[in-house]
């Protein structure tokens, strides 16, 4: 039995007498929290989330089956050590109770039970299940899938475009609306108190409920507040021990090798053509249940290379795939034995040490400790490949798997650390081909150096800063000269404007408005109409492989490109005119929860009553991502505000976007959503005394 405590907003304090039994309780008080949202992710690991919410669910358990998640999940808890291994498998226990207990209850289910007129009982978690979900977070989190639309981009308008689409020639950087994080440290020389401080935010998709969860973990070993992924033991992104602290962003890595595999039928399975000729290709047949439907058949092909997680191309007599060799896959490791080596961190040097174990993704990780080291390090497990082979898929007939790099040697800060995605300055860790623009790097450095702040409260207007990157190159090509009233209206409004996405702000609403307009031209345009013919991957991929989100991406290099050069004038101008009765930002931008159920015909959207106005823009130091061309409202962002002061613990600052509980009826719902969307991340409590008694563990 542990005891559980919690504040005012709900968040989980768990005390337990050692490790294990505080990783059961972690399992159990989750599943109480979040148990619809647990089970969600459990069943996408195993590739059955359409026995759940039917066909809704049907393209990404095609991927989970062709990926094989789930059985990389069990070799994964099977090749780890014993110690990491029993916090696993105690945790899953941990959620067992709790889903009998409380987690089955949650009115999703039901509403599902009532749509598809059955009841689908929950199967117990298996003991790996914990490892699954964390796969789950990050299978699709590397750039692999951007791979997949290059080869798109070579296929249809030839491989010069590739660069075009990708920024190579400006150093392989996107300078439009991207995705990514910010993280920053200060030295202790730059602080009130002498000690180091950490912040930072995490830009992820806005699913509802969050995808971090708050929580305490404190046991006679080690006392941890952080942000934890709901049905993965332990914290791992971003945490706090007393005496350490660190946090991390994306390294932005080529951390899977994607092959193009020709295969060739033969009795009773495929042979696939590799560097040594023909091999035989191991082949899993499964069945899809879908809720309310017709089973589905799925064929998980796997080479010596990978696993083959596209649909399959007719090539004359035979057949050509693309398959990833993902190193958790490769290794049989998911990283899960960082995590309580994170968890006993007493200085900077243990979170880089635990860090050495991590695979998936690359990260930076800045870590700081009470003795006032600040270290910042890249970690993470990639294949050894030169730039030019992070290119565009390898050719699986003349290219051997590689091995993989393990991070480099950490760097002491003595003043300023920024990460932000951007390309590194150091070659060893630059990991990645094309990174997102440094705009939000700069920007924060900037606000470092003018603002001087020296204490988490002078973090909030970096937090919350909206001055725009990517429009520079954009409002460079408003014309000059004589335009028609509506549109030169627009251009006066954009000339005067002072470049912040701003929620009030009309001008930002044209601009956005504008973009949005020559996006839709410039992707209409005849030079790029190949681009739309359909890919051919599968349907999971359609995301990364939208041609008006890419075109949006790239619009600023695509209008200066030759085929588009001398239409572009006459495309300005009459987005322009498309844009001259935009209204205010925040009356299109607005906040869009995804929460599964917003994908099931029938049922109402829990996040529907939450679409409030939003400042910020997909490049801006407040991430508030849509996809210009096609949505105003955000469905990425911030899904964590952090700040860890190392001089005292209760100084430090958090926030998520919604609240500490996955059912909407809750009023710890969404009850964090104005200080998130007003940027006032809430003091962290640690005094016990000042914590309300909950239902302890093992006695509900």
């Amino acid at each position: 039995m542990a005891e559980v405590y919690r504040d005012d907003l709900g968040i989980p304090h768990i005390r337990a007498t050692d490790a294990g039994a505080l990783a059961e309780a972690q399992g159990e008080v989750t599943a109480r929290d979040r148990g619809w949202q647990i089970e969600v992710d459990r069943l996408r690991a195993a590739g059955r989330l359409s026995e759940l919410i039917g066909e809704a669910g049907l393209a990404w358990d095609v991927f989970a089956r062709r990926a094989r998640l789930d059985d990389t999940a069990r070799k994964a808890l099977a090749g780890t050590d014993a110690e990491t291994r029993a916090f696993v498998t105690r945790y899953a226990a941990g959620v067992r109770r709790g889903m009998t207990e409380a987690g089955r209850d949650a009115a999703e289910f039901r509403t599902l039970d009532g749509i598809f007129g059955d009841a689908r009982p929950l199967e117990p978690w298996a003991d790996h299940d914990p490892l699954g979900v964390l796969h789950v977070a990050h299978a699709l989190f590397s750039t692999f899938p951007l791979l997949l639309w290059r080869q798109h981009v070579a296929d249809t308008l030839g491989d010069a475009w590739v660069d075009v689409f990708a920024g190579y020639g400006d150093g392989g950087d996107e300078t439009l609306p991207s995705s990514g994080s910010n993280a920053w440290a200060l030295h202790g020389s730059r602080t009130d108190s002498g000690m180091p401080l950490l912040a930072g935010d995490p830009h992820r998709i806005l699913e509802l409920p969050g995808v971090y969860q708050q929580v305490r973990l404190a046991c006679d070993e080690f006392d941890v507040v952080g942000l934890a992924f709901p049905g993965v033991p332990g914290i791992a992104h971003f945490g706090h021990t007393g005496d350490a602290a660190w946090g991390v962003t994306n390294a932005i890595a080529h951390s899977v090798d994607v092959f193009r595999e020709r295969l060739r039928p033969m009795a009773g399975g495929y042979e696939a053509l590799g560097p040594d000729g023909w091999r035989p290709v191991d082949v899993e047949r499964t069945v899809v249940r879908v809720r309310g439907g017709r089973a589905v058949e799925v064929e998980a092909l796997e080479t010596e290379r990978g696993t083959v997680v596209t649909d399959l191309r007719p090539d004359g007599e035979e057949l050509v795939g693309w398959s990833v060799r993902m190193p958790a896959r490769a290794n049989a490791d998911l990283g899960a034995g960082a995590l309580l080596g994170l968890l006993r961190a007493r200085t900077a040097e243990d979170v880089v040490a635990a860090f050495s174990g991590w695979v998936d993704p690359v990260n930076r990780v800045l870590a700081a400790d009470r003795h006032g080291t600040v270290l910042s390090a890249t970690l993470g497990t990639t294949p050894e490949r030169t730039r030019d082979e992070r290119r565009l898929p390898l050719d699986a007939g003349t290219t051997l798997p590689t091995d993989d790099h393990a991070g480099a040697s950490p760097r002491a800060v003595a003043d300023v650390a920024v990460d932000a995605n951007e390309r590194p300055a150091d070659a060893a860790i630059d990991l990645g081909w094309a990174y997102p623009s440094s705009h939000r790097a700069d920007r924060i450095r900037l606000l470092l150096d003018d603002l001087r702040p020296s204490s988490v409260d002078g973090f909030l207007p970096i937090w919350g800063d909206t001055a725009g990157g990517s429009m520079a190159a954009l409002l460079a090509m408003l014309p000059s000269g004589a335009l028609p009233s509506r549109a030169a209206a627009a251009r006066d409004r954009l000339t005067a404007w002072d470049g912040r996405m701003d929620a009030a702000s009309a001008a930002a609403g044209t601009f956005a408005a504008w973009r949005a307009a020559l996006v839709r031209r410039v992707a209409a345009h005849p030079a790029l109409r190949a681009l739309h013919r359909p890919h051919g991957f599968g349907a999971v991929f359609d995301p990364w492989l939208g041609v008006t989100g890419q075109v949006a991406a790239a619009l600023a290099r695509l209008l200066e490109h030759p085929a588009l050069r001398d239409d572009a004038p006459a495309l300005v101008a009459a987005a322009l005119d498309d844009a001259a009765d935009a209204a205010g930002w925040g009356t299109t931008h607005r906040l869009l929860p995804l929460h599964v159920l917003a994908e099931v015909p029938g049922a109402a959207d829990p996040g529907a009553g939450l679409d409030v106005p939003l400042s910020g823009d997909g490049d801006t130091v407040r991430c508030t991502g849509s996809t210009p061309g096609v949505t105003d409202r955000a469905w990425r962002g911030s899904v964590a505000r952090w700040a860890w002061d190392l001089a005292d613990r209760e100084n430090s600052r958090w926030s998520v976007p919604f609240g500490a509980a996955g059912d909407p009826a809750s009023p710890h719902f969404a009850d964090q959503l104005a200080a998130w969307t007003d940027v006032r991340p809430v003091r962290v409590l640690t005094d016990w005394t000042r914590l309300r008694a909950d239902t302890p563990t093992g006695a509900a």
